[in-house]
């Protein structure tokens, strides 16, 4: 059997099958397992405060069509983001990336994931990094690190805060190929970007601040994880559910596998 013990077990947005994703409840249920670290999701309220939600939309919580930007922080506490999971829950308002970052710092590693979303202006994006980086620091500490589909906004981020880790977050369209043109520079990693956007002065094509990728568990293989260990980049794969995934994960070494299972996960890897 292959080692398996330095893969890290992410719970995906909380212990999400036991309590409302993104709340108090899952990430405290999620602590009470020995998990490595937590996923969870940051967007932007209203008025500019880094609030904790997945959705664009709220609609399970009764607010077809509205999104978290169309309400203050304020309106967000108020409101019941864990009574649609079960009517039994213990309501809980929106909770702030800082109220996270001040209560789970340091029980584990923490994966902050950038959400951003279609049409949203680059002023709106920049003001969310910065927001996030005042809370979250710009230096690597504590386990805490960035992800995004958002390419542009992580180079953003590594403008602003060249020490924090930051992860580039791949979809199932994507190939070794790609990642190759990630890895080596090529001109056609810039069919990635807007125009104008490229990493360090105009013209340049440096995504070697990247400290990892995070893909789906599906489109992960041999290859890539060879690929990217070669290169000294960290692999983390999503969302790995069945036994099947979770061993595949396992049998590839990643460094941090992400579930909505993390007891099965944690079992699986310990045993």
């Amino acid at each position: 059997m292959s080692d398996q013990s330095g893969c890290l077990i992410f719970a995906h947005r909380g212990a999400n099958r036991e309590a409302a994703e993104n709340t108090r409840a899952a990430f405290n249920k999620a602590l009470q397992y020995p998990i490595d670290g937590i996923e969870t999701d940051v967007q932007l309220s209203l008025d500019e405060v880094p609030v904790l939600w997945h959705d664009w939309q709220l609609e399970k919580l009764g607010y077809p069509g509205k999104c978290i930007d169309d309400f203050n922080f304020a309106e967000l506490e108020q409101m019941d983001f864990s009574g649609y999971s079960s009517p039994d829950t213990v309501p809980e308002g929106a909770l702030s990336l800082k109220a996270f970052i001040d209560s789970y710092r340091g029980r584990c590693s923490l994966d902050i994931e950038l959400k951003s979303r279609d049409g949203e202006s680059q002023q709106r994006l920049e003001t969310k990094i910065l927001q996030m980086l005042a809370i979250i620091g710009t230096s690597a500490a504590d386990g805490v690190f960035i992800s995004s589909y958002s390419l542009p906004g992580l180079i953003f981020a590594h403008r602003h805060a060249p020490d924090l880790p930051l992860y580039y977050l791949l979809s199932g369209h994507h190939t070794q190929a790609d990642i190759e043109r990630f890895l080596t520079n090529s001109p056609g990693a810039n069919l990635h970007l807007p125009a104008g956007c490229r990493a360090g002065k105009p013209g340049m094509k440096d995504y070697s601040f990247l400290a990892g990728f995070c893909l789906p568990i599906d489109i992960h293989n041999e290859a890539i994880a060879k690929l990217l260990h070669d290169n000294g980049k960290g692999v983390a794969v999503y969302t790995c559910n069945s036994v099947e995934e979770i061993q595949k994960a396992l049998d590839l070494k990643v460094n941090i596998l992400i579930t909505d299972y993390p007891q099965l996960a944690l079992q699986m890897r310990d045993s």
